[in-house]
């Protein structure tokens, strides 16, 4: 009989079945991807759970930034959000807001994406310029659009003086005010959108219009038939984030028109705001954030929905 070669001894760096060492650096290079991530995970724990589950507290006390005692009013300040006709005047007004300025940043978007993939020679040029007003401040922007929007040495009053016209009260009638902001929001932040649209957009192969055109497809049948289905799934995040972004608007608002004239343009947050930081009852203003907070979930997972029924 032949003899056999005995295997060779495990020993505590054998792997499993004694297929080899194990390396012994993978055990650290886990815990050095655990420290990277560790910063971010106290910030997110210290600035957004804690006073998330803080405010969750207040909202059932009657806590005042006045101080004195807190004493626990179970769903009172709920059933106060609920029934306010303000808080309702303010979500109403957010409401309008957001179905003015979603439809307006997605298709200005989406042409201003279209023109800039067409015109190769500007498009350095046309990149830079729609995308520029999105990198200023909000309080740049609403310096520069109060000074254009203003009655008597505004911009636009200027023009309508030089075509004969009368000036228009932009940011102090009720019936102007919440389109004036809408275009000054769409001025700001269109650029995101349309950086995303064209993103999308050159990232289409191009051999698809190349044989398109050869069947004999127009431009126009081009983007209707080949750049707009294939950039769906792309209008349906824009459109997500739009609508989240225009129901959280604040600062624009607070900065240009305060929410007036008239409490024509306070929305929830700044509602929220007034109720907390202004009326001091801060427990009320905590149980607002949730009740709006809730409608955000509700209207974002129904428009997720919606996009995904569509595209099945």
């Amino acid at each position: 009989m032949t003899a056999q070669t005995p295997a060779p001894p495990r020993t505590a760096a054998s792997g499993p079945s004694g297929r080899g060492p194990v390396d012994v650096r993978r055990r650290p290079a886990v815990w050095t991807g655990l420290w990277f991530v560790l910063p971010f995970l106290a910030f997110y724990l210290l600035f957004l759970l804690w006073p998330a589950l803080v405010g969750l507290v207040y909202s059932f006390t009657d806590r005042s930034l006045a101080g004195g005692p807190v004493s626990f009013v179970g769903l009172d300040n709920w059933r106060e959000s609920l029934t306010d006709p303000d808080m309702w005047d303010a979500l109403w007004n957010t409401l309008w807001f957001t179905v003015l300025s979603v439809p307006l940043m997605v298709a200005l978007a989406l042409a201003l994406a279209l023109l800039t993939d067409h015109a190769r020679r500007l498009g350095w040029f046309l990149r830079l310029s729609f995308f520029a007003p999105f990198v200023l401040p909000v309080a740049v922007m609403t310096l520069v659009w109060n000074w254009m929007y203003n009655p008597s040495l505004g911009l636009f009053n200027g023009v309508l003086g030089q075509l004969g016209l009368d000036g228009v009260e932009w940011l102090f009638s009720e019936d102007t005010a919440m389109l004036s902001v809408v275009v000054a929001t769409a001025w700001w932040q269109v650029g995101f959108n349309y950086l995303l649209y064209l993103a999308a957009m050159q990232s289409i192969p191009k051999d698809v219009y190349e044989a398109a055109a050869i069947d004999g497809a127009g431009a126009w049948q081009r983007v209707g038939r080949i750049t707009l289905p294939m950039l769906a799934r792309t209008t349906a995040l824009i459109t997500v984030l739009q609508l989240i972004g225009s129901l959280r608007v604040f600062e624009q608002i607070y900065l240009m028109t305060s929410g007036g004239p008239n409490f024509a343009t306070r929305t929830a947050i700044q509602y929220i705001y007034d109720s907390g930081f202004v009326g001091l009852r801060i427990g009320l203003a905590s149980s607002m954030a949730y009740v709006f907070m809730a409608l955000v979930v509700v209207a974002s997972i129904a428009q997720f929905r919606l996009f995904a029924r569509k595209e099945a």
